[in-house]
């Protein structure tokens, strides 16, 4: 088998055989996210995953992958693409594989692991190989395709995962991945260019990426047993002091290096640093509204997985609408004003769901927050992602790219988390603990949202782009 030969012409032509294949493997990945969420209910009664570890499914996923994304995209600089591609497609599919047969919440948890540490090798893969193969008018097409990706992931995920878990088992929101997999691998070795490792690459940061990844999952762990254990317990107060040295002590090591994973001129940009802040904090939120929504509407309204991912479906439509009026208006109004607006929307979506009753009706007490929520999300991610890129330099496109990609990431995990402990649900078959959780959970959304609101108005920079800006991909 052989790769397509490269031209040797500036405006040659590419096949998009290989821009098809490689958008196939991400929508797997993306949709990874949103598509357990809405089995979680079933993924805690079958392999018997209490409610405060269940969030785990979800978080350990987005974590790794956030958490080794940056490095993920160093190796597929120093190594071959195509070979860095595979390798992940593959560690990814045998561990979708393994989720599938878990037999117990440890194993699933163990492969989601593994799956989250596949995507984090394929994603950056996968997108250097897009932006290297493709050049002039294909390539801002194909980019522009790439972004459409993560849209369509959420929104398509939200319904899959219902309609398999509802129709066959939620095992197979897993083994879908294996035979889509196997063939995008095949597929793989006639159709990606064979690209030779990039000339003058630098070194590896493993210590820095092992540092910051065991400091992360430390600080969820501490997190996830706070509400058992208490927050102002021995354990809670110790495993919070470990994260937060281990997490000093990745920022010593990046200062020292001669290749870290971030340079230090990067973290100077102000517009790039408060808009990766903010981007954070709204993806918990939007995320978590997933997680304890799903909880919900399964726990309490005895909704099924499909009617629950139907029930989602407003929600990821929303985002779209908002995100498309929002790049539109943009150029007049100005990035600031949409972030700020949005995280007003996004808190007064949360505190309805907060005031919902214990039984609430989806049309009259959910539905208005989700829409909120979403159109208030909408607003948010492409006035972040045009003020974070505003101030970089053409060099700099690729890691500030990628370092809002990882706040992406690692808020999902980071807001899984928080709002799990402090919802505290600790018995998913209870509606009432389900419903005193979802309230509290909710309040403490809509609360962090105030506060990024604020954080917007002081430091994020407001931007007006010549054009209609475009949403950067989730």
């Amino acid at each position: 088998m052989h790769a397509p030969p490269h031209s040797s012409g500036a405006d040659a032509r590419r096949p998009w055989s290989a821009l098809v294949l490689l958008a196939v493997a991400q929508f797997m990945v993306v949709l990874d996210i949103t598509v357990v969420n809405v089995a979680l209910p079933s993924i805690g009664q079958d392999l018997g995953i209490a409610g405060a570890d269940l969030q785990w499914v979800v978080t350990i996923y987005v974590l790794l992958t956030g958490g080794l994304l940056l490095l993920g995209g160093r190796i597929a600089d120093v190594l071959a693409r195509r070979a860095v591609f595979l390798a992940g497609l593959s560690l990814f599919t045998a561990a979708s594989l393994a989720s599938g047969l878990a037999g117990s919440g440890t194993m699933l948890i163990a492969a989601r692991a593994a799956q989250g540490i596949g995507a984090a090798l394929l994603t950056p893969a996968a997108l250097s190989i897009v932006t290297s193969y493709y050049t002039g008018a294909q390539r801002a097409k194909a980019l522009g395709a790439w972004s459409a990706i993560g849209s369509a992931g959420a929104a398509v995920g939200v319904v899959l995962g219902g309609m398999l878990t509802t129709w066959l088992s939620w095992e197979w929101i897993f083994l879908v991945n294996v035979p889509i997999g196997v063939g995008a691998a095949l597929l793989a070795l006639r159709v990606l260019p064979a690209m030779p490792a990039g000339a003058g690459a630098r070194a590896l940061d493993v210590p820095g990426a092992l540092l910051v990844v065991t400091g992360l999952v430390v600080l969820v762990y501490a997190i996830d047993g706070a509400p058992d254990h208490g927050w102002g317990s021995a354990r809670t107060l110790a495993l919070g002091a470990l994260a937060l040295a281990l997490l000093a002590a990745f920022a010593r090591f990046e200062a020292r290096t001669r290749a870290p994973l971030v340079p230090p001129a990067i973290w100077r940009v102000r517009s790039l640093i408060a808009g990766a802040a903010v981007l954070l904090g709204v993806t918990g939120i939007l995320v978590g509204t997933f997680f304890l929504n799903s909880l919900y509407l399964q726990g309490v309204n005895g909704a099924s997985a499909l009617e629950t991912g139907l029930g989602f479906l407003p929600l990821a439509l929303a985002i779209g609408m908002a995100a498309h009026f929002a790049s539109a208006v943009m150029p007049r109004v100005g990035s600031r004003v949409l972030v700020a607006a949005g995280l007003v929307l996004t808190a007064a979506g949360a505190l309805g769901l907060a005031a919902a009753p214990d039984r609430a009706a989806y049309a009259g007490d959910i539905l208005p927050g989700l829409l909120a929520i979403g159109f208030g999300t909408g607003l948010v991610f492409p006035g972040v992602s045009v003020t974070a890129m505003s101030r970089i330099e053409p060099h700099q496109a690729g890691l500030a790219a990628g370092l809002l990609s990882t706040a992406h990431e690692l808020g999902a995990a980071l807001g899984v988390a928080v709002l799990a402990a402090v919802a505290a649900i600790g018995d998913v078959a209870g509606a009432a603990g389900i419903a005193a959780g979802y309230e509290d959970g909710f309040v403490a959304a809509g609360a962090i949202a105030l506060v990024l609101a604020a954080i917007a108005v002081a430091a994020v920079p407001s931007v007006r782009p010549e054009g209609a800006a475009q949403a950067m991909a989730h």
